[in-house]
């Protein structure tokens, strides 16, 4: 996922009493664990990488991973194993707009509805009428105003309660089925199989992080501690004899760009061995798992399949690839076509397109 830092002067998150009256008048939904909106990451079988079509991306992945699991020059001990993934458009798909942006607009929309006085702040009235051109005049601090309002004043568990709640109904408009339906399935067979021989997965995305830990361990087989994003900054309290951590509307860390190999370093500890991207907002990460003492793989997904999910690259205002792609050809890492490489791309019976 790429977005442009964001700079965002502290008052600016200062919470009103406006927006508080809001966030208390939606019910929580509650916090209790939902079914599976999508299978869990397949088991390994005899050939582990079904879905990829015979190719020079697939004979890499099969290579480097004998290589630094097997005793040899190239051996990695386990506890190195390390791989990182990002989210959007790497293990599920990201257009015409990011998923968490969709599910921003219709939060927004039910806090606008339990509180219309909020039709007073621009960003509000706009995000909750879906209106594309006031949303494109609205400046950085206006929106990011209105998506930390998304989550402040909850628990991680009612946030996301709310999230897997708005997974299992929410359709995509083009493929018309749920979200999670739009998962990558070679991308789950890459997960099992570096799991099967070692690795330790991980998600490092510009997605918020509560947002994808509402859902990285039914559909991607990743536990919520091996899910690292932007964040919002948070606060503890004591409620009824229980502790309890609420999001605050204010920025924390934006896990994008040279925020990733920082958070990887903070959070993880270990450098990567394995790092899987598909944008620009990747680049920094690919570079960070790139190191001439031991061997390493890194991947880029390419999407070239307008066909079957969507073609875009370097023009992109979503998930450009540009100067990533350019120094993937200088430091030979591995760039995947999805139209050439994926016998199937989605998880689904079939492609979603069809």
């Amino acid at each position: 996922m790429s977005r442009k830092a964001i700079s965002v002067p502290r008052r600016v998150f200062v919470t009103s009493a406006l927006t508080a009256l809001a966030l208390l008048a939606v019910p929580a939904i509650p916090a209790a664990r939902t079914t599976p909106v999508v299978a869990a990451t397949p088991s390994v079988t005899a050939d582990p990488l079904p879905s990829w079509a015979p190719g020079k991306a697939r004979q890499a992945i099969i290579i480097f991973v004998k290589a630094v699991s097997r005793p040899g020059h190239d051996f990695v001990p386990p506890e190195e194993r390390i791989a990182v993934f990002d989210n959007d458009g790497t293990l599920w798909a990201e257009q015409p707009m990011y998923f968490q942006l969709v599910f921003a607009l219709d939060r927004v929309g039910q806090l606008v509805q339990a509180n219309p006085a909020l039709r007073d702040k621009p960003a509000f009235a706009a995000m909750a009428d879906r209106d594309m051109a006031a949303i494109a005049r609205l400046s950085e601090t206006e929106l990011m105003t209105a998506a930390l309002a998304t989550q402040a004043g909850l628990a991680p568990e009612e946030y996301q309660a709310i999230v897997r709640t708005w997974l299992a109904q929410a359709r995509h408009p083009r493929f018309k089925v749920a979200y999670p339906s739009l998962v990558y399935q070679p991308q789950l067979e890459l997960l099992a199989y570096l799991r099967a021989n070692g690795f330790k997965t991980y998600i490092v995305s510009g997605g918020e992080v509560q947002f994808m830990r509402a859902f990285a361990q039914e559909v991607y087989g990743i536990p919520p501690e091996q899910v690292i994003g932007t964040s919002q900054k948070a606060e503890y309290e004591l409620r009824a004899g229980r502790g309890v951590v609420l999001a605050q509307p204010e920025m924390n860390s934006l896990d994008d760009g040279p925020g990733k190999p920082v958070n990887i370093a903070l959070h993880i500890g270990r450098r990567p061995l394995v790092a899987v991207g598909n944008s620009d907002g990747d680049q920094q990460m690919l570079e960070y798992a790139s190191t001439p003492e031991r061997r390493g793989l890194q991947i880029l997904i390419h999407h070239d399949d307008a066909e079957r999910e969507y073609a875009y690259d370097r023009q992109s205002k979503i998930g450009k690839l540009d100067t990533a792609l350019d120094e993937a050809d200088v430091r030979g890492w591995v760039v995947v076509s999805m139209k050439n490489d994926w016998k199937m791309v989605f998880s689904s019976s079939g492609d979603a397109a069809k």
